[in-house]
């Protein structure tokens, strides 16, 4: 039985079946999404959705859908599904649905009278171009299909409405035809491995509904253009091949291509082969290196969500060269930003204090994974240079204290952690500024992890290592002084005679990483508190229901769900850190109570975005996901937590 798979029931059901999402990517920035049914839910849904980096840098929908028609003894049945104005859905294709299986590639099932229909989507590797396979499994009669495409070509965060700028020209191609709704777009090639009959039939579909969009508060409403529809015969047991994409292709080349494509891909069959598939679908590769995206359909690569995510997003599904061509890319952006202050154009939030730290951490992953000595000999340089960086007090946004060698923030004007909503005049929402907890944890831990590991016993480089103990000889009690309080936890951040009361997750990091300042006693207090008041089966709660402010709900409209971004919704990949801080407290024994823990992960699988995890859940029951449909730091953290259980890297003073 198929570890991913939704019968009939559900799927007619569109109260279940619309809240479950899909994704497939090309690892170069495209993909495809949608919800499960194939009625697209959000401005951001599509069948080709692509960059176009002529235009700038966001993902464009050039494809919105495509409708299938069953033509029998010249009877139409559409298996399309649309909501339009008021809420209405037209044409209920979703009640042909016999099945939807996403083992392999997502396959959906239909059956119209003695019909029975088998579409099959794929996402070409490296290539903006989907490809979707029909096969008629069964038939009594002539069967005709008929294929309508609704075009967008827009920004995927923009709405279309019908206008008269749109150009109604399109050419005929080899089995198919090529056509280019605006200046400045690629032209779309709509083709099919056996000649269709093309008939141009011009509409504009006015009003479709996106639900989502409706939830969050902001337009949702668009118009679609249908430039006509292709007719295609096909007979029992053969198979019809589309592909949308953005240069002709020669339609003899598609059955190959599709056969070679789904042969390397492995099938969903547990848990962690999710989390793999959904791991690789935010690899990014194009003309400047490699990347890691932070999440779909929304975002873009940022510094420190690529730093979070990668160990576990390469290292922990056994993808090593894709780690070092990710940290490479970085590696470059990272030295050329602290030489010259020349930013990534991709890279974004380079600058934030805590990326460095982020980064060094990464290396230290990537050292208990292959070796330290391969880490040092591929990143060594860059540690140290980013360290030195740090402590000559040479980062535009971090401060060092001269006397205990901890570090500062001004995050009075600007975000200054990962914790960055903001009012609408850019300032902070949660104004953490000083000292913050997480940020002079990792600091330890990178100077730590030079002294213990990556420089240990090379004298060539004592001066560097001495200096980096003596830093963290002054931190180690002034760490202490400063956060831990005489409730058992630490302040979240401190600045001048301010202490924040508040219970937050970053305490937890503290004492998640490999070094910490504080003892097993006082790691145990902390991590008390923090199961007490913060842990859910979805991850850690960003405050605690106790603190003031709690909100574990993040809904509304924009203005308000940015009001509730950080006052008590979930985040999974904080569940890294947490399971670290446990074992590393309460022995080895006690890893059967984290893989419980991960229950409720493995239970996502079949919700939200299906086979991924979303960007945050709620922090009350019943801890349904929000934000982006999947997130690299929640996916990469929470393989790192899988992986634990194989290979335990607890080190500890």
């Amino acid at each position: 039985m198929s570890y991913l798979k939704f019968d009939k029931n559900l799927m007619i059901n569109l109260e279940q079946s619309l809240t479950r999402e899909m994704l497939r990517t090309n690892q170069s920035g495209a993909y495809h999404c949608t919800s499960i049914v194939g009625c697209n839910t959000r401005k951001q849904h599509g069948l080709l959705v692509i960059p176009i980096p002529e235009l700038d840098d966001n993902n464009h929908v050039l494809l919105s859908s495509l409708d299938e028609t069953v033509i029998q003894h010249g009877a139409p049945f559409n298996l399309g599904l649309h909501r339009y104005n008021g809420g209405v859905f037209s044409p209920n294709g979703h009640k042909y649905i016999r099945e939807y299986d996403c083992e392999r590639v997502p396959t959906m099932t239909y059956r119209v009278g003695g019909v029975i229909l088998k579409k099959e989507k794929i996402f070409i590797t490296h290539e903006n171009r989907i490809l979707i396979r029909y096969t008629l499994v069964d038939a009594h009669s002539r069967t005709t299909l008929q294929f309508r495409p609704f075009l967008a070509f827009r920004d995927a965060n923009d709405l279309c409405v019908e206008n008269s700028v749109a150009s109604r020209d399109y050419t005929e191609v080899s089995n198919g035809i090529a056509t280019c709704m605006y200046e400045g777009y690629p032209t779309l090639y709509m083709q099919f491995n056996h000649k269709p009959h093309f008939v141009f039939d011009p509409h504009w579909y006015k009003d479709i509904e996106y639900m989502k969009d409706q939830e969050r508060g902001i337009p949702y409403t668009e118009d679609l253009y249908v430039p006509g529809y292709f007719e295609v015969e096909i007979k029992k047991g053969e198979s019809l091949i589309f592909s949308a994409g953005v240069s002709e292709i020669n339609t003899r080349q598609l059955s190959r291509m599709y056969e070679d494509e789904i042969a390397p891909r492995t099938p969903r069959t547990s848990f962690y082969n999710c989390m793999k598939n959904s791991a690789k679908q935010f690899y990014i590769t194009n003309a400047d290196g490699n990347y890691l995206l932070a999440g779909y359909p929304w975002f873009k690569i940022r510094a420190r969500d690529e730093f979070i995510a990668l160990p576990g997003c390469t290292l922990s599904v056994h993808h090593c060269p894709d780690f070092e061509a990710i940290m490479d890319t970085a590696a470059r952006a990272l030295t050329r930003w602290m030489r010259e202050g020349e930013p990534d154009p991709h890279l974004q939030d380079i600058d934030q204090p805590d990326v460095p730290l982020w980064a060094v951490w990464c290396v230290q992953r990537y050292a208990h994974d292959q070796s330290v000595d391969k880490a040092r000999e591929r990143y060594g340089a860059l540690v140290k240079e980013l360290i030195e960086f740090v402590a000559s007090g040479n980062h535009p946004n971090l401060y060092i204290n001269s006397d205990n060698g901890m570090l500062s923030v001004n995050g009075i004007r600007r975000p200054m952690s990962w914790m960055n909503s903001t009012n609408p005049d850019g300032t902070p929402l949660i104004p953490r500024t000083g000292y913050l907890v997480e940020v002079n944890a990792l600091w330890y831990n990178a100077l730590k992890f030079v002294q213990k590991e990556l420089y240990l016993d090379v004298t060539a480089e004592s001066a560097f290592v001495e200096r980096c103990v003596a830093l963290a000889e002054k931190i180690k009690p002034a760490f202490i002084e400063t956060f831990l309080n005489d409730f058992g936890y630490l302040y979240d951040y401190v600045t001048g005679s301010y202490t924040d009361l508040s219970v937050r997750p970053n305490m937890i990091i503290a004492i998640g990483l490999d070094y910490s300042p504080l003892d097993r006693r006082q790691r145990k207090g902390v991590l008390d508190v923090g199961t007490r008041e913060l842990l859910t089966p979805k991850g850690l709660r960003t405050l605690s229901p106790n603190s003031y402010g709690y909100n574990p709900w993040y809904l509304g409209n924009p203005e308000q769900r940015q009001m509730a971004y950080y006052t008590g919704s979930a985040r999974p990949w904080l569940m890294e850190f947490y399971s670290k801080a446990y074992i590393r407290v309460f022995g080895i024994n006690s890893i059967s109570f984290i893989e419980r823990m991960m229950i409720g992960f493995e239970d996502e699988m079949k919700e939200g975005c299906i086979g991924s995890l979303s960007e945050l859940y709620d922090g009350n029951p019943p801890f349904i996901g929000r934000g982006a449909v999947s997130f690299a730091p929640n996916v990469g953290c929470i393989l790192r937590v899988l992986r634990l259980f194989k290979n335990l890297h607890i080190i500890d003073e």
